[in-house]
């Protein structure tokens, strides 16, 4: 059976993540700051796609941004997965 699953869009989560930072007026430096991060990477690998924040750290980025989580994730339902039957 071959069924639509969900898969996290990560260069659109990252494009939805930067925007959500610029919309509250905040600076990478600011969210490095809120996380306590000691290089702003793992923010720049999050708006480029090339890695994602944790459940813990977009737990964090909700709260800063004030939007659930589901409204920073990108969910892409076109991959097509084959489900085996057990």
């Amino acid at each position: 059976m071959v069924q639509n699953m969900p898969a996290i869009d990560m260069a659109g989560t990252g494009k939805r993540i930067s925007a959500l930072r610029q919309a509250k007026g905040l600076s990478v430096r600011d969210l490095q700051d809120i996380f306590g991060f000691t290089t702003p990477q793992a923010i720049y690998k999050w708006q480029h796609g090339s890695a994602m924040p944790t459940i813990d750290n977009l737990v964090v980025l909700s709260v800063v941004f004030g939007v659930k989580v589901d409204d920073i994730l990108v969910v892409d339902m076109t991959d097509n997965v084959s489900m085996s039957s057990a």
